[in-house]
């Protein structure tokens, strides 16, 4: 296919908003402490950055700067500024570290015209054993770099239950004779652009508004195996009555996110 002849930059901005949920069941509240430490390591800023990096890498971009912060008590985020084509130093501003980090409690991330960003929030439920660690990651680009290109990288960086993806278009670009185009790709969904391996886990509900062009798609893990959901807790430990407990837990907690209402 012929590329689109432009009349300048294409400054189409296409975001990616990828949201996704870990669920786990902790007994007791020593257990729940337990696991949010365990869970506010394992996705640590650092990692955070690691993922991103990799990301940044897949969709064709170049990292400017990064930043990132870990939290007190918990939770981290990091921001990273992108540019669709490697720049010389002349054009890079001298503030930005171009991902070579400092050994610093902080760091900002940027790409020319586009970012990425990731923040956590691990949590727990006051009293039903019921601990939910949240991921919110944003991917903006400018030009022709798609964040959709980094979609089954980012879904299997993470342990993902639910996942919420929201991908929209915006502002418009024009072609030589100074026609606006207000998308430069086909689309009709964003599972398009997921690997059937991954789909053929999870039950994926699309609500899009083509005219506009946004598209959404949320996924709900199908099946729930408790040996993935103990923390702390052998199922062999527990008796028949105990199990189908959890895993009604679980479920309820899972379908309440998914569906966006309390059942209770």
């Amino acid at each position: 296919m012929d590329k689109l002849k432009l009349y300048g930059f294409n400054n189409l901005t296409k975001t990616l908003s990828f949201n996704i949920y870990d669920i786990c069941y902790t007994k007791t509240k020593e257990d729940q402490k337990k696991y949010i430490e365990y869970i506010d390591e394992q996705y640590n800023a650092k990692r955070l950055t690691d993922i991103l990096s990799d990301v940044t890498d897949t969709i064709g971009a170049c990292i400017l700067n990064i930043a990132k912060q870990d939290y007190d008590p918990q939770g981290a985020s990091v921001t990273i500024l992108i540019s669709e084509a490697p720049l010389s130093e002349d054009e890079i501003d001298e503030s930005c570290n171009q991902g070579i980090l400092a050994y610093r409690d902080s760091v900002v991330g940027h790409l020319d015209k586009s970012h990425i960003t990731v923040h956590t929030y691990p949590e727990s439920h006051p009293f039903e054993g019921i601990s939910t660690f949240r991921v919110d990651i944003d991917v903006s680009t400018c030009g022709e770099i798609s964040p959709l290109k980094a979609l089954n990288l980012l879904i299997n960086s993470f342990d993902s239950d639910i996942i919420n993806l929201d991908y929209r278009v915006r502002g418009f670009t024009r072609d030589l004779d100074g026609t606006k185009h207000f998308i430069d790709h086909k689309i009709k969904s964003i599972q398009d652009y997921i690997s059937d391996e991954v789909l053929d886990k999870y039950n994926a509900i699309d609500s899009n508004i083509y005219k506009e062009n946004i598209f959404h798609t949320k996924m709900l893990l199908e099946e729930l195996d408790l040996d993935n959901y103990l923390f702390s807790t052998e199922k062999l430990d527990l008796s028949m009555e105990e199990r189908k407990t959890i895993r009604k837990k679980l479920k309820e907690e899972m379908e309440e996110i998914y569906y966006g209402k309390n059942y209770a």
